[in-house]
């Protein structure tokens, strides 16, 4: 996942709100083809990109306009990590869900949650600090 272009970091901040709100639904009512769905927006955003991602299409034709401008910019590739993170949780959860391991589709949606709810409510992208700490402690290709 290469950097893409920087983004405005309330479009994040608005698709972990209608994450969160995705996967608190599916908590409560174990739907998995609701999880299916957010793993296919996590895919998107993760591999495809953030600005084809269906919330980044919603906040940037909907909720955008009304806020106005921002000079703030966000690189892309901690989200899209962030992404890729939550596809792999969405995933696990609903195949534990699918197949009648109910405590793995709980256990794997709740993480997802949690990590969505962080980043909804307080700003904090668990999945961008991640990125942030391997990119860290990875040997740099100009080190060798």
């Amino acid at each position: 996942m290469s950097a893409g272009p920087a983004v405005d970091p309330r479009g994040p901040r608005f698709a972990a709100i209608l994450t969160t709100i995705v996967l608190a639904v599916v908590l409560i009512t174990q739907w998995w083809p609701l999880l299916a769905a957010q793993a296919v927006v996590f895919a998107i955003g993760a591999f495809i990109g953030l600005k084809p991602a269906p919330y980044s299409l919603i906040y940037r034709y909907l909720v955008a306009p009304r806020l106005g401008p921002t000079t703030e910019r966000e690189d892309a590739a901690p989200l899209r990590f962030a992404q890729a993170v939550g596809f792999v949780f969405a995933v696990v959860g609903t195949v534990g869900f699918a197949t009648g391991l109910t405590a793995l589709g709980f256990v794997a949606t709740a993480f997802a949650l949690f990590a969505a709810f962080l980043n909804a409510a307080f700003n904090f992208c668990l999945g961008c600090e991640m990125y942030l700490l391997i990119k860290r402690f990875s040997p740099s290709p100009r080190a060798s």
